[in-house]
C-alpha cells in the first residue's frame, strides 16, 4: 500500500459504510495550524481567546459578537471564513455532502476555491484510495490544481501551474535565477519530467512536490488515466457508473447534451452545439479534448437524452491555463429526477 498526499488532512478522518468520509474533530482542530489563523505578536485578547476556544472544541459555537470583537479586520475576515466553511462541514453527514453542497444554486455560497479544492483532493485521496496508480493520482491533481499548456515539438503537456510559472521566472535557479532574468540572461530551456508508464512509480517520492508534467497527447498516457479518474469521480459523487473516453471530434446528428469540464470549454461547446460542430479557429486551438461520457445504467438519466452520450470537452484560456472544475460533473449530468 502507499500513502501519499499526507498533507490533505486524509488519515484524520473516517469513513461510514458507504466509504464516504465523516468529520472528526481532528480534522476541523487542523485547519487551526494554517498560517491564516494562527495567533501572531499583533493578535488581540478577543482573536487569542477564540483560538484557543476553538483549540479545546473545534464543534463550539462563536457568536458574531466574538469576531466583531476582533482588532484586525484582516483576521477577523480570516476567522469568517474558516467559519463558514467549518459550519457547512459540521451541517453536512458527510464531506462529499458538503462539497457537493457548496454548488447547490450556482456558488460556492462564500467559501473560497482554496478550500473547495482542499476538500476534492482530500475526496479524490480517499476514492482512489491506498492502492492508487500512480498516474491517476498525478492526473487526479488536475482536479484541484491548475494546469499550464506545453507544447514541445507538438506535443500536449500540462504541468503544475505554479511550479511551471516559477520555473519559467527563475529558470530552475530560485532568487539566483529571478536575477538572471530580471537581467535578461540567456537561460536553458526549463523542462519537467514527464511521468509515462514506464517511469510511473517515481510518483510516489514527489506526490506532495507537484512537479511531474502529463502527456495529454492522443498517443500519451494522461487521458487515460483522467478518464479513469473522472469515471471513479462521477461515481462516487453521482451514484452513476460510467465510461469516459477521449474523442478527437463530435460527429453526432442526435447530439443531446454536454458538459464543459472548465469555463473555457463550456463555452466552446456550447459554441459547437449552437453551430452545428463548427466553431471559430481561436476557440478550437483552445480545446485540449472532448471526451464521450456514457451511463452504464440509462435509467439514471433524465428520461430526455436516456441512453445518449454526454459529451466532454477540455480546454485552456487564453494564458495556457487548465482549470479543471470537478463540480461540474456534479451539478451538469442530466441525472433522472429521485422519486
Amino acid at each position: 500500500m502507499t500513502d501519499y498526499w499526507r498533507h490533505t488532512g486524509y488519515g484524520l478522518l473516517q469513513r461510514d459504510p458507504h466509504g464516504r468520509l465523516l468529520l472528526t474533530e481532528a480534522f476541523l482542530g487542523a485547519y487551526l495550524d494554517r498560517p491564516e489563523l494562527q495567533l501572531v505578536d499583533e493578535s488581540c485578547a478577543a482573536e487569542i481567546a477564540l483560538f484557543e476556544k476553538l483549540t479545546a472544541d473545534p464543534r463550539a459555537r462563536v457568536a458574531n459578537e466574538e469576531l466583531q470583537a476582533m482588532a484586525d479586520a484582516d483576521a477577523r475576515e480570516n476567522w469568517q471564513v474558516f467559519l463558514a466553511l467549518r459550519d457547512r462541514l459540521i451541517a453536512a453527514p458527510t464531506i462529499e455532502a458538503c462539497y457537493a453542497g457548496l454548488f447547490r444554486d450556482g456558488g460556492a455560497h462564500g467559501v473560497p476555491m482554496l478550500f473547495a479544492d482542499q476538500l476534492v483532493q482530500v475526496i479524490l485521496r480517499n476514492i482512489l484510495a491506498d492502492g492508487a496508480d500512480a498516474l491517476q493520482a498525478r492526473a487526479a491533481e488536475m482536479l484541484f490544481r491548475p494546469q499550464k499548456v506545453m507544447r514541445p515539438d507538438g506535443a500536449l503537456i500540462v504541468g503544475d501551474r505554479k511550479i511551471v510559472d516559477m520555473l519559467v521566472s527563475t529558470g530552475g535557479y530560485g532568487d539566483l535565477g529571478r536575477l538572471l532574468v530580471q537581467a535578461q540572461a540567456p537561460m536553458h530551456q526549463v523542462e519537467m519530467a514527464v511521468l509515462r508508464s514506464d517511469n510511473k512509480n517515481d510518483y510516489w517520492a514527489r506526490d506532495e512536490a507537484f512537479d511531474l508534467a502529463l502527456d495529454l497527447g492522443p498517443e500519451g498516457d494522461g487521458l487515460p488515466a483522467l478518464c479513469a479518474v473522472l469515471e471513479t469521480w462521477v461515481d462516487h459523487m453521482v451514484g452513476a457508473a460510467v465510461d469516459i473516453t477521449p474523442l478527437q471530434s463530435i460527429d453526432d446528428d442526435r447530439w443531446s447534451w454536454h458538459v464543459g469540464l472548465d469555463a473555457e470549454a463550456s463555452a466552446i461547446l456550447n459554441a459547437l452545439y449552437a453551430a452545428g460542430g463548427s466553431a471559430e479557429e481561436a476557440a478550437q486551438a483552445r480545446l485540449l479534448s472532448l471526451f464521450k461520457l456514457e451511463f452504464r445504467d440509462p435509467t439514471l438519466m433524465a428520461a430526455a437524452v436516456a441512453g445518449r452520450p454526454v459529451y466532454l470537452g477540455l480546454a485552456m484560456d487564453d494564458d495556457g491555463v487548465v482549470r479543471l472544475k470537478p463540480q461540474n460533473l456534479i451539478v451538469n449530468l442530466p441525472l433522472a429526477e429521485k422519486a
